[in-house]
């Protein structure tokens, strides 16, 4: 660039005077990524919150913070997994067989623009994450998509692999990569000796078998079993265990810390390419999972607010984010697994249609908000009290 042009650059830039001014740090700041080691904050009010609303919001996580029925609470610690997962999930082949543990108190983290404008409680502590598991192993899923290991989510996952017997099953031959990330495959068989009935069964045990196999792709159904059935397909496709693809694919580049880790059963061992692997679960349901803070949860939210786009980096593919949050036919909350959408502002009233939430038990939840470049982590909150707090966080929004 000439002496000339440069001259003539500097004067256009200061006539033009407070617009450009005001124009550069909206530009900055949507385009802000934390570093690995270093997440920059900002006040509330430089973020557009009311910061006595933020506070109540805040607050009221904290006070509902997921608590057993009053009188188990004199007798157990409610912040035991060891304890409330055999509790909640009591039934038949409901005995853990993966890690679980205490976990901290109630925490969270609310980042706009990029920017971190609030934080509670240990939001570096590993947690359980529950079904957000589930979101790792779409996001596995996505990358695999992306790269042509699956060419086509219509087409049937035994076209391309075929682990265990149950996978070659009449009824099984029609299921699609589609159908398991939505839910609706209807998949029966056995995985880790948790058979497909016996999950969620319904008022008897015996309720599911007794009606018999699902039909293929038309009944949703938040099933365990299913979604193991899914991860070990995924682990065939890769031919790795899914924990280190996911360091490699998406937590390294996002930034993530090494503290996070996701654990298997004790019999989920298989052997592909005469490797020996261990295939992880998409919740803790039996236990194992996802353990990963509230910060490196925030980073996965980025990633799902920014439609897959680290900084100039390209994780996964904004197609692939797209039909993540298409609805499910048979359930229009749902896209694919653990995409909750808010479709007709069911599940989160306060909040625009298009927003989305990653949940799992606890609740473990990493709400995701388009419209005003938001996300929030909120861990350990009680379920009925989630959509509450999405209206006390939209609230606290100025602008």
């Amino acid at each position: 660039m000439s002496s000339t042009s440069r001259l003539l650059l500097v004067c256009a830039w200061l006539l033009a005077g407070p617009a450009v001014a005001q124009i550069a740090p909206v530009v900055q700041a949507r385009d802000y990524v934390p570093p690995k080691n270093g997440w920059e904050s900002h006040e509330p009010q430089a973020e557009g919150f009311d910061p006595a609303k933020l506070k109540t919001a805040i607050d009221f996580a904290v006070a509902n913070e997921t608590k057993f029925p009053p009188e188990l609470q004199r007798v157990a610690d409610p912040r035991d997994m060891t304890i409330a997962i055999p509790l909640q999930f009591s039934g038949p082949f409901s005995d853990p067989i993966g890690p679980l543990q205490r976990h901290a108190p109630a925490n969270g983290i609310i980042i706009r623009h990029g920017y971190i404008v609030a934080e509670w409680g240990d939001t570096l502590a590993v947690d359980m994450a529950h079904s957000v598991t589930k979101t790792f192993l779409s996001t596995l899923a996505g990358i695999a998509y992306d790269r042509h290991l699956i060419r086509n989510v219509d087409d049937r996952v035994v076209d391309y692999v075929h682990p265990t017997p149950d996978f070659l099953l009449a009824h099984n031959l029609p299921i699609t990569w589609d159908q398991m990330l939505r839910q609706t495959s209807g998949w029966i068989g056995t995985m880790w000796g948790k058979p497909w009935w016996a999950d969620r069964p319904g008022k008897n045990p015996w309720d599911e078998l007794a009606a018999g196999p699902p039909p293929v792709g038309k009944e949703w159904k938040y099933s365990d079993v299913r979604v193991n059935a899914f991860a070990l397909a995924l682990t065939y496709l890769w031919k790795r265990p899914l924990p280190d693809v996911l360091r490699e694919t998406v937590m390294r580049p996002i930034g993530a810390s090494e503290h996070w880790h996701w654990e298997g059963y004790g019999n989920s061992w298989v052997t592909i390419g005469g490797r020996k692997i261990r295939v992880v679960p998409g919740g803790g349901h039996w236990g194992g999972g996802m353990f990963i803070s509230a910060r490196d949860l925030a980073r996965l939210g980025l990633l799902g607010l920014r439609k897959g786009k680290w900084g100039t980096r390209q994780i996964v593919s904004e197609k692939w984010i797209a039909q993540a949050r298409t609805p499910t036919i048979p359930n229009p909350g749902y896209g694919y697994m653990n995409w909750f959408l808010n479709t007709d502002r069911k599940l989160f009233p306060a909040a625009s249609a298009d927003c989305v939430a990653y949940i799992g038990n606890g609740d473990n939840i990493v709400f995701i908000d388009y419209q005003h470049d938001l996300v929030a982590v909120v861990r350990w909150i009680d379920d009925s009290k989630k959509a509450e707090f999405v209206a006390l966080l939209e609230a606290a929004l100025e602008n």
